[in-house]
């Protein structure tokens, strides 16, 4: 028997239907469920051929939970090692190398110290920052955010130096990102589940969140290819099994604004029906493949390009 567990949290909608998608198929040798856990011992297999993680970037437990999981052999969706790895100023990063067009982005260090340092853990760092490159590069209106994701909260939309200054005061030990605005004319976020699977949704993040599935934006099958060309590229290099990539288009160019969202937003009500019965549907019949094709004890995770090619030493572009 292939087990196919689900962790989550308080999501309930995307959770439940995945289970019960995955049952109704009944294809022998193939059981989902919601994982449980009432031990976790150093070394030792769960019960799991494939897991898909929807909390683990909340709760430190879970995440090495699912590492110890992923080395007794199970494929965890996302790859836990290369999630604890990622953060959003280095999938920019990567976007330079690939030939992703992203917005011009730079990593400020926290406002306030981190606990158990002092200024003298800040000797390689220079005092004042060279402010007036940062902000010749970047530009005005500008968006500030965490540098390591966290949905929409602490995001800050800037206006000019004083503003910047301002807001920055009250972010204390986030390490965040300052980067262009984009003013865009069309916007779309876009399911990829399996490297391979893609759904680009219009988006309009100005509404409100209940809203923000509706807009009436029509991209060219031409336009369409090339969002879909750029999600599978992203995805491709970064080894994400499930994530979302949100497309700006300004004068006709697809901005990549973000894509580290390894547990993105599935819920019935924000999406709307039919593009929740595509996430379901499509990512039952990849955690069925991934728990057909797994093997015990081996590596069942995935891995992106960018690792795979850093631990041959070949080049990335």
């Amino acid at each position: 028997m292939k087990k196919i567990g689900i962790l989550h949290g308080k999501e309930r909608s995307f959770p439940d239907a995945f289970v019960e998608r995955i049952n109704s198929k009944n294809i022998p040798g193939i059981i989902a469920e919601s994982v449980k856990i009432d031990k976790v011992m150093q070394g030792v297999a769960t019960e799991y051929a494939v897991i898909i993680d929807r909390i683990s970037q909340d709760v430190p437990f879970y995440r090495a939970y699912l590492k110890n999981a992923a080395l007794c052999g199970t494929a965890v969706i996302n790859n836990p090692f290369w999630w604890s790895a990622d953060e959003k100023f280095f999938n920019n990063c990567l976007a330079t190398k690939i030939e992703v067009p992203v917005p011009k982005t730079v990593i400020l260090p926290s406002r306030d110290l981190p606990d158990d340092t002092s200024d003298e853990s800040f000797s390689n760092l220079a005092y004042p920052l060279d402010w007036d490159g940062i902000f010749n590069y970047v530009g005005f209106p500008a968006y500030m955010k965490p540098f390591a994701g966290g949905g929409w909260k602490n995001v800050y939309r800037l206006e000019s130096m004083e503003d910047f200054f301002d807001k920055h005061s009250e972010t204390k030990q986030l390490v965040m990102l300052l980067q262009e605005e984009i003013v865009f004319d069309e916007y779309y976020r876009c399911y990829c589940i399996g490297g391979k699977h893609v759904r680009i949704m219009p988006y309009e993040p100005r509404n409100p969140h209940h809203l923000r599935y509706v807009a009436n934006f029509s991209p060219s099958p031409v336009r369409l290819k090339q969002m879909e060309e750029i999600v599978l590229r992203i995805n491709h290099y970064l080894g994400y099994d499930f994530n979302t990539v949100e497309l700006a288009l300004r004068d006709g160019v697809p901005y990549a604004i973000d894509f580290c969202n390894p547990a993105p937003d599935a819920e019935r009500t924000s999406v709307g029906e039919e593009n929740f019965a595509w996430v379901v549907e499509t990512a039952a019949n990849y955690a069925i493949e991934k728990a057909l094709n797994h093997v015990d004890g081996a590596d069942n995770l995935t891995w992106g390009e960018y690792i795979k090619r850093s631990s041959t030493k070949n080049i990335l572009y």
